[in-house]
């Protein structure tokens, strides 16, 4: 995939800190992108058949969406800010692999902006990272994407996996593994995210 080009990062943000260790397992054999290509993590057919429908790949299963911590099999906690315009967050994610019970389940660790209201107008943009077998066949936890214009009911999906997202990067690949990971009484890693507004 041809790779556009990068659009200005905010003043203060240097991209080549952000990027200055990389913790994706697919680039420590050495791995690396020519200028002006994109790492794409391979689609296998596994991959689509863990999914409950092709229609459903990639795709969030729509559910209630809830500030509080109450509902119904979903544990969550949330810090937000509200009612001024924002331009973009930035957040340092500590990366952990916590064991999921079984395929459908999973977890994760994310930033997530939001425009709109909690109805069909909610647009979202999700980064973080995730453990989720169901998703990637495996208890890895991942660096992921996602993002929806209308509450996830006919739009978005994960990572690439749908048009909609477009990636400028060639150093870090969506849908990677992390390693290394934190541990209990142990080293302690993270990421940092930076989502802005562009106007193109």
């Amino acid at each position: 995939m041809a790779q556009m080009e990068s659009p200005e990062t905010p003043k203060g943000e240097n991209p080549d800190e952000m990027v200055s260790e990389n913790h994706q397992l697919w680039s420590l054999s050495g791995e690396s992108c020519p200028e002006g290509t994109i790492p794409i993590r391979r689609t296998t057919e596994q991959d689509v058949l863990r999914a409950s429908s092709i229609q459903r790949f990639g795709r969030k299963i729509r559910r209630p969406i809830r500030r509080d911590s109450s509902s119904n099999g979903h544990e969550h906690a949330v810090g937000y800010v509200s009612g001024q315009e924002y331009y973009g967050a930035k957040a340092s994610i500590n990366v952990w692999a916590p064991r999921v019970a079984n395929q459908y389940e999973f977890s994760l660790s994310q930033m997530w902006v939001i425009s709109g209201s909690f109805g069909n107008d909610l647009n979202t943009i999700e980064a973080g990272w995730q453990v989720s077998p169901e998703l990637y066949g495996d208890s890895y936890p991942r660096f992921f994407t996602y993002w929806t214009s209308d509450a996830y009911q006919a739009t978005g999906c994960y990572n690439l996996l749908c048009s909609g997202f477009v990636q400028t990067n060639n150093r870090i690949a969506i849908g990677a593994a992390i390693s290394p990971r934190s541990s209990y009484k142990g080293g302690q890693y993270d990421i940092s995210l930076l989502v802005w507004k562009v106007n193109f």
